[in-house]
């Protein structure tokens, strides 16, 4: 199926799609031809396609519901007494969003809609309360679910089996076409929040569909990278990693960058643009529009918390926004670490040394760390467990925060993305993180991390739900590898050392073989001179940061070019996207709006070419040549377009508990002034002090109220909400003490004592 991308065409050349030029307009060859049918074989025999019977089944699904919520809403308007032609021409549409709409979806996957109906139908009374009845009434709706209070309001159900999460947008038209487009911003005019936030899944998946070159190639691809994500484990945006909107806009900018390549060649510059990624610089698609209506769009110049993003994956509609806010900087580490494997095997199978088998190689999370937290969640009945269980695992990115700011990055957390169950234990289930000290770090004798205060205060803050019942409990311990229950295993059944070679070992064993003690040499002093490469990087950024705070205006932002230009590995804050210096001949009142489109083009700097320009002149290098230079080229185009002189803006050091809002869980939360139930937070008894590689001592503690003294839920100092360059005068960070103790007995016996 071509694209719209493909069709567009401008005095006989391709439409460019994206921010830049592409990288490479080269077409397949016969090895990517090749390579391509065995991806998708190999896809095809891992189960990712749904039936010809299970693709009618959902269409027979969408079509009844489609008619179920015209009939709703004639019945909603003949109630509210709208004469006989409105109640005629009162409709409502349904529309879908996500694996469904980008066509990526597998067997027994949810359907994301959205339910469009006008002006005077509302959400509380007739949404959630006529269509809910409605729903409640017939017997192929099962698991009725409605989540009113969320940050995106749901109503998940089951119909004839088919799994579908329902939300609702209310627009401001007394009637709702049958040919409603909504991807014009006008149909965000007078809408509430809630309606905008609804609206922005069919917005942003649309919008995807319209950007890339080749819609099917792009399918495949997007195919392939969720199975590898899921296999790898990180595919999860509530355990702080990527969702599926998140890998969608990864494959998407890929696409464009290489809009001729066959999957198997996107796969492999998938991996390889973005191991060489510098982040906190966005990932866009198209250009950031301020747009007409005044909505608020990712802008970290304006907005303190967009700054603390480390993973910036912007949407492509209006209003722009980011996708991966949950990411934290053990996330972010794991996800590069795995683009990086990728990268090494995708090389390795062009050299015919490694197959798709080892690409998907599952990552053996219970093998990869010495200890782990295990936080076991419990409820009175199925239905509680649901509640309750969500909401605890929608909580769980906030201690991987937690003790990464406490232990000041030197303990690093890794959460798996799923839970498990425990058969013997009835409304019971377990999630697990791994815990290692920071790579690279010299490990003082007795080294001990004391994290227990940060476990009870993680406990704290969940014990906040507001819909708390008897019964729901939890309880954060420390477990061993050799420690971890067998239920985690597949069958409950704990395997033996691997018998099979993997990818994983084979490297491993390679290493040994070629004498890897010189090679961790020489990795210790790359990564020392890494460091002090981000250091001074770091001070220049915040000598130009406080040249900021004193000046009283800051350096205006220049009409767009058109093109993305993203600057060093630690880039600086986008005040000015061409130069750090304030020309005083170059400056606006800091009160007006700075042009959002400078976000996507700058002049160039320090004498550069554009990088646009010059993307063209490597084009020229890669068009038509077959030579080992080609690759060269290649990486040099990439570098062009990820460290071109385009200044982002600069991740804080620390970063605030609540990044942002979770979808369901928006508003439920206790008010810490009401009553606690004292039984559950006495229930879950840890622990918790981190010693060496860590190892984590037992020790029972217990919450109490004084973690809070200002009566507010993980509140932040004033200090961390002020923007950098905003103040003419920076205000002082308050310096927490570190949660680490020291002793003096040796990290052995600290081990031998704890376990």
């Amino acid at each position: 199926m071509g694209s719209p991308g493909l069709s567009n065409r401008n005095n006989g050349q391709q439409q460019r799609l994206g921010i830049t030029e592409p990288i490479s307009l080269g077409g397949p060859t016969e090895y990517d031809v090749i390579k391509t049918r065995e991806l998708e074989k190999y896809l095809q025999d891992a189960g990712l396609y749904e039936n010809q019977e299970e693709a009618v089944s959902r269409e027979e699904v969408l079509g009844r519901l489609d008619q179920i919520v015209k009939i709703w809403v004639k019945t909603i308007s003949r109630a509210k007494g709208l004469n006989d032609q409105l109640v005629q021409e009162a409709n409502a549409k349904i529309f879908t969003f996500g694996s469904y709409r980008l066509g990526v979806h597998g067997p027994g996957a949810d359907i994301d809609t959205l339910c469009v109906a006008p002006r005077h139908v509302s959400r509380e009374e007739d949404f959630f309360g006529e269509l809910h009845r409605m729903l409640s009434e017939m017997p192929e709706v099962t698991e009725l679910h409605p989540v009113p209070d969320a940050h995106v309001p749901v109503m998940g159900f089951k119909f004839n089996g088919v799994s579908i999460d329902l939300l609702y947008a209310r627009l401001s038209l007394w009637v709702i076409p049958e040919d409603l487009d909504i991807s014009q911003e006008s149909i965000l005019q007078n809408a509430d929040e809630q309606t905008v936030r609804s609206l922005n899944g069919c917005r942003v998946t649309d919008q995807i569909l319209r950007l890339v070159p080749n819609i099917q190639n792009f399918r495949t691809t997007l195919r392939c990278m969720r199975f590898w994500a899921k296999r790898r484990g990180v595919y999860s945006n509530v355990s702080g990693f990527l969702g599926g909107i998140n890998w969608a806009l990864l494959v998407a900018r890929i696409c464009q960058l290489f809009p001729n390549a066959l999957p198997n060649m996107l796969v492999s510059r998938f991996f390889r643009v973005y191991t060489q990624w510098r982040w906190p610089n966005p990932v866009l698609l198209c250009a950031i529009e301020e747009g007409s209506l005044g909505l608020q769009v990712w802008d970290p110049r304006r907005y303190p918390k967009d700054r603390f993003h480390l993973m910036p994956i912007i949407t492509p509609a209006y209003p722009c926004m980011n996708s991966s806010y949950n990411v934290s900087s053990s996330t972010l580490r794991i996800m590069t670490e795995e683009f990086q494997r990728g990268n090494e095997i995708c090389e390795a199978m062009e050299a015919n040394n490694a197959n798709w088998d080892a690409l998907f190689e599952p990552y053996p999370f219970f093998e990869a760390y010495k200890n782990y937290l295990q936080i076991d969640v419990s409820a009175e009945n199925a239905d509680d467990l649901r509640k309750w269980k969500g909401w605890v695992e929608s909580r769980l990115r906030h201690l991987t925060l937690k003790i990464e700011r406490h232990t000041y990055g030197m303990l690093q957390c890794h959460p798996h993305p799923g839970d498990f169950s425990d058969k013997s234990k009835p409304f019971h289930c377990s999630y697990f993180m791994g815990l290692q000290r920071k790579q690279g770090v010299p490990v003082n004798e007795g080294e001990q991390f004391d994290i227990r205060h940060t476990v009870e205060e993680f406990k704290h803050s969940v014990n906040m739900y507001t819909l708390w019942k008897p019964g729901m409990a939890i309880q954060v311990s420390h477990v061993k590898r050799r420690s971890i229950p067998n239920f985690v295993f597949p069958g409950g059944i704990r395997p033996s050392r691997p018998t099979k070679a993997t990818w994983d070992s084979k490297r491993s064993s390679e290493l040994r073989d070629s004498g890897h003690g010189q090679a961790e040499k020489s990795q210790e002093g790359q990564a020392v001179a890494l460091r002090e490469a981000d250091e001074r990087k770091r001070k220049r950024a915040e000598d130009s940061i406080d040249n900021l705070r004193t000046s009283k205006s800051f350096a205006s932002l220049p009409p767009s070019s058109g093109d993305v230009h993203d600057d060093s590995r630690n880039p600086v804050s986008i005040a000015s996207s061409c130069s750090m210096k304030c020309d005083e001949s170059e400056v606006n009142s800091v009160n007006e709006k700075p042009d959002l489109k400078s976000l996507t083009g700058s002049p160039s700097r320090h004498g550069e070419t554009n990088g646009s320009a010059s993307i063209q002149q490597v084009n020229h290098m890669l068009t038509g040549t077959n030579t080992c230079n080609s690759k060269e080229a290649e990486n040099l185009a990439i570098e062009k377009i990820i460290s071109g002189p385009y200044d982002t803006h600069q991740a804080l050091p620390e970063e605030p508990d609540e990044l942002e809002d979770d979808v369901e869980y928006r508003n439920q939360f206790k008010n810490l002034g009401g009553n606690i139930n004292k039984s559950n937070l006495d229930s879950s008894h840890s622990e918790l002090a981190v010693v060496g590689e860590p190892v984590i001592t037992e020790k029972e503690t217990s919450c109490s109220n004084h973690l809070f003294p200002n009566e507010s839920l993980e509140e932040l100092e004033p200090a961390e909400l002020t923007a950098p360059f905003i103040s003419s005068t920076a205000a002082p960070l308050p310096q927490r003490k570190p949660l680490i103790r020291l002793n003096f007995t040796s990290l052995g016996k600290a081990a031998d004592k704890s376990s």
